[in-house]
């Protein structure tokens, strides 16, 4: 017997202000999250891209064509119930950053490394007062106290939803620095992807493009970009 998949049974959806920001309706009743609590919005931006979705939704339901609900829905049942440790989780990519670990040749990959990876490294110990050490090879390398206290701080400051979308900034690239560019606009989501897969596309060009491996990342370069647009509609 096949599982029961959800269909559509409103007219149409619309945005609502409610107690602590925005909800959306389905032809009245207000929309709850997976864990039935109330879907409420930080945004009206957010309630809007919301909406467009469930009014985009034709006969079955397809969650994954629902990117902003499903972050929104992770924000209020994962993140709100688990806020210190995923964001604990994510700092720890400050002491083991992408960025600071380099590769000792070729001389090509290391001078590719270092024009996309230095820049944001001084963009790290300028604007955010948090310098970071690099070092060749793969062996863990120490970080200033102080940087890591610094970048703690940042993380513990967002929101629930701005974690959310910050938490898969972070995962995908490898990079704490990377994420916390993009959120404070010094990089778009596009040049944070090529910048996370500088090591990947030397091996590309080198040796050619698998195609299973292509595919997946495809998969994690949409999911980035849906991180990035969901932490811009946070604010």
């Amino acid at each position: 017997m096949s599982a029961w998949k959800a269909k559509r049974f409103w007219t149409s959806a619309a945005v609502e202000p409610c107690e602590g920001g925005f909800t959306v309706t389905l032809d009245g009743p207000a929309v709850k999250t997976p864990a039935k609590q109330p879907l409420i919005l930080p945004t009206l931006a957010m309630a809007q891209a919301v909406a467009a979705e469930w009014d985009a939704q034709e006969g079955l339901i397809r969650p994954d064509t629902m990117p902003v609900t499903r972050a929104a829905n992770s924000a209020i049942d994962k993140i709100g119930a688990q806020f210190a440790e995923v964001a604990e989780l994510l700092i720890a990519y400050g002491d083991t950053d992408l960025l600071c670990y380099r590769a000792e040749g070729p001389e090509g990959l290391v001078a590719r490394q270092a024009a996309g990876w230095d820049p944001l490294l001084d963009w790290a110990e300028a604007e955010l007062q948090t310098p970071l050490a690099a070092t060749a090879g793969v062996m863990h390398i120490p970080q200033p106290g102080g940087s890591l206290m610094r970048l703690g701080d940042l993380v513990r400051g967002f929101t629930a939803f701005e974690l959310a979308a910050f938490h898969d900034l972070v995962a995908i690239t490898g990079s704490l620095v990377l994420g916390l560019a993009v959120t404070r606009g010094r990089l778009g989501v596009e040049e944070a992807w090529t910048l996370s897969r500088i090591d990947e596309s030397w091996q590309a060009e080198i040796w050619g493009e698998d195609e299973e491996a292509a595919i997946l990342e495809a998969a994690r370069r949409k999911a980035l970009t849906e991180a990035g647009r969901f932490f811009g509609l946070c604010r």
